[in-house]
């Protein structure tokens, strides 16, 4: 219901256009690495798929009561950057929602680079990458203004089968240089 009411809200200003759904498996578990420019990748995000999402955010988003009941309400998982030992419930609850089916959402650079590709960061995708084999989707978003509204541009790339490994940064990297591909940041 929350997802619904964001949608509505943002609607008015944004138009979004999704290419590669047919790439989202329609039911188990997969992990969306999108590209990440602004807080309303979070939404927009929500709107490639009508299966509920989970995602990976930083705690820094849960302070706040209000927003801590809005990032949770849309399936957030806070996860402490700066302490991950006091991250350990977070990871049990990424990989629970991976054993359930469930989708997962990781913003591989951890923060917003707008217009630029940020560096990948390791630690999550390390994390699941050393669990049992996941599909992961690379997802570009672009955002193009017109007018009073914003184009949106997501485009959900073709569906990548891991292995367990503990060496994630030939994976990021591979993950990387498509998620610049399909936001068209070279």
């Amino acid at each position: 219901m929350v997802s619904m009411i964001v949608r509505i809200g943002l609607l008015p200003f944004f138009k979004v256009h999704v290419k590669g759904r047919e790439n989202l498996p329609a039911k188990g578990s997969y992990i969306l690495l999108p590209k990440h420019q602004r807080w309303e990748d979070i939404p927009m995000t929500a709107m490639v798929t009508p299966r509920p999402l989970y995602y990976i955010a930083k705690i820094e988003l849960f302070k706040f009561r209000w927003l801590a009941w809005l990032m949770t309400s849309m399936g957030g998982i806070p996860l402490d950057r700066e302490n991950p030992m006091r991250s350990r419930s977070s990871l049990k609850a990424a990989l629970s929602v991976l054993e359930k089916g469930h989708p997962l959402v990781i913003y591989p650079e951890g923060t917003y680079f707008e217009n630029c590709m940020g560096p990948g960061r390791e630690g999550m995708v390390r994390f699941v990458l050393s669990r049992s084999g996941h599909i992961f989707l690379p997802v570009g978003i672009q955002y193009q203004r017109n007018g009073l509204r914003t184009n949106v541009d997501i485009r959900i790339g073709k569906p990548v089968t891991s292995r367990p490994t503990r060496n994630a940064q030939p994976f990021l990297d591979q993950m990387m240089t498509e998620i610049a591909r399909l936001s068209n940041l070279g």
